[in-house]
């Protein structure tokens, strides 16, 4: 959820990389839900925290956390900088839970959710 869906979808598309695939307003003009892809595989879906039905309605923003996998990690780091956005961890080694190691970094979207795009796949 984020509460400026708009600058949300330009974000996520604009600096991150993701490629919109649907993006569907309500009478406000306000984004209530969109997908976005990732190139090469994988997809995120979110919506406004305004509308106020569902499950997910009630949780807060900037308290998730997520994991993109690529190989472009630092041309990700790059507009993510070019941008002005937050880094939170520049390009690194990384040690993940299982003991596996890729070449990572962490950045906050606008709202406050980390993403931490990596080589790992799992």
């Amino acid at each position: 959820h984020y509460r400026d869906t708009r600058a949300a979808l330009r974000f996520l598309v604009d600096v991150f990389g993701f490629q919109q695939t649907v993006a569907v307003t309500d009478d406000d003009g306000d984004v209530v839900h969109a997908e976005l892809r990732w190139p090469g595989s994988g997809a995120v879906v979110f919506g406004s925290t305004k509308h106020t039905g569902g499950v997910h309605a009630h949780m807060p923003t900037g308290e998730n956390a997520m994991y993109v996998i690529t190989d472009g990690v630092d041309a990700v780091h790059q507009r993510v900088r070019s941008a002005g956005g937050a880094v939170v961890n520049s390009p690194h080694e990384a040690a993940f839970g299982s003991g596996a190691t890729a070449y990572a970094f962490t950045a906050r979207d606008p709202e406050g959710n980390l993403w931490t795009f990596g080589t790992y796949r799992g």
